[in-house]
Parts: structure tokens; C-alpha cells; sequence
């Protein structure tokens, strides 16, 4: 039998993919979670075969909790929007599956079986998306200070979280937003977004 943890911040999807696992004779899920923080305590507490995270969940997204879950055991994500940088991102993380949600259960049971077997499977949509994506030009600095601009966060607030001076983190916000060629920090922060740099 192969235990899977299941995490996915939308109920419905969540619900309906565990339903669908739990009909494979060779499938249990043994947790399901709503963001990625639940799903870190729970592959430690239950200590699955395999883990299935969406990729855009609260807390910790799906590249972060394949971080820190790196060896521990094998990572399938799931997305409904492939950006182009996602999958390397994903891949620099550990994971060992990457599948759209339009995969029929089957197929995603059929993943799982070889991904925990030592396998890997890429989809072929987004691995050529990844393909023809632009290369990131930012330091990992300023896709860090990015992606708390994305969180809504200000400069005084971003640089108290990252322990920078304000100064230092505006520095580094000008310098992405002039690789990126982009007039607000904010700006600069949706497109490593839609490219899927952060």
C-alpha cells in the first residue's frame, strides 16, 4: 500500500482527488491538508510513501514545503497555472513529479506508483513551457524581498523581516525594477510572479 499525504488549500479539489486516490487498490491517503505548514506536520507525523501539494497554497506554497521536505520523501506538485520559472524552481526544490490538475486521476495515480517506485514524470505542456521561459536575471536577494513585496509588504515591514536597513532593501528593489524594466516595486514583484520566479 502506499500512503500519500494530500495538501491542497481548495476543499473541493481536495476532497474530490482523495475520493478518486481512494478508489486505486493500492492508494491511501492518510492526510489531507490545507496549506503547506499542515502538510510539513503531517508527512512528519503520518510518514507517507509519497506526498501531493498544489503548488499555490497559503503559508508555504508547494516549492517551499518540497524545500524542506527534500530526502524525506518523494514530491508530486500539482498546478493549475504552469509560470515558466515554477518548474525549475520545483526541480532546484526536490520534487519528483510535476502534473497539471487537468490530469485524470488514473494518470495521477499511475505517477504516484512510478514517482515513489524512483521515478520521475514532468509533464510534457510544462516542461516545454519551462522550456521557451525567460531566464531570471535577479539575485536570489532581490526574489526575496520580492516576494514579501508580493505579500503586501511595505519597506519598513520588509526590512524588520529580512533584518536589511530600509535603504539596503530599497536598493535592492531599484535594482530589480530596473532588470525588469518596471516603474514600481510592485510592479516588479508581479512579473517574477507571472514568470514564476518567486
Amino acid at each position: 500500500m502506499i500512503r500519500v499525504v494530500l495538501a491542497d488549500d481548495e476543499d473541493l479539489i481536495r476532497g474530490a482527488l482523495a475520493a478518486l486516490l481512494a478508489l486505486e487498490p493500492d492508494l491511501e491517503v492518510v492526510a489531507q491538508c490545507s496549506n503547506g505548514v499542515e502538510a510539513l506536520e503531517a508527512v512528519r507525523l503520518h510518514r507517507p510513501d509519497i506526498a501531493v501539494l498544489d503548488l499555490e497554497m497559503p503559508e508555504l506554497d508547494g516549492v517551499e514545503a518540497a524545500k524542506r521536505l527534500t530526502g524525506e520523501i518523494p514530491i508530486v506538485l500539482v498546478t493549475r497555472h504552469a509560470r515558466p520559472g515554477v518548474l525549475k524552481r520545483a526541480l532546484a526544490a526536490g520534487i519528483r513529479g510535476f502534473v497539471p490538475k487537468t490530469t485524470p486521476a488514473t494518470k495521477l495515480a499511475a505517477i504516484l506508483r512510478d514517482v515513489q517506485a524512483g521515478g520521475r514524470y514532468i509533464d510534457p505542456e510544462i516542461a516545454a513551457t519551462a522550456l521557451t521561459g525567460d531566464a531570471c536575471p535577479l539575485t536570489d536577494r532581490e526574489l526575496e524581498l520580492l516576494r514579501h513585496t508580493l505579500k503586501g509588504g511595505t519597506i519598513a515591514g520588509i526590512a524588520a523581516e529580512v533584518h536589511l536597513a530600509q535603504g539596503t532593501v530599497r536598493n535592492y528593489l531599484s535594482a530589480a525594477m530596473t532588470k525588469l524594466d518596471v516603474a514600481t516595486r510592485h510592479e516588479a514583484a508581479r512579473r517574477a510572479w507571472q514568470e514564476g520566479w518567486i
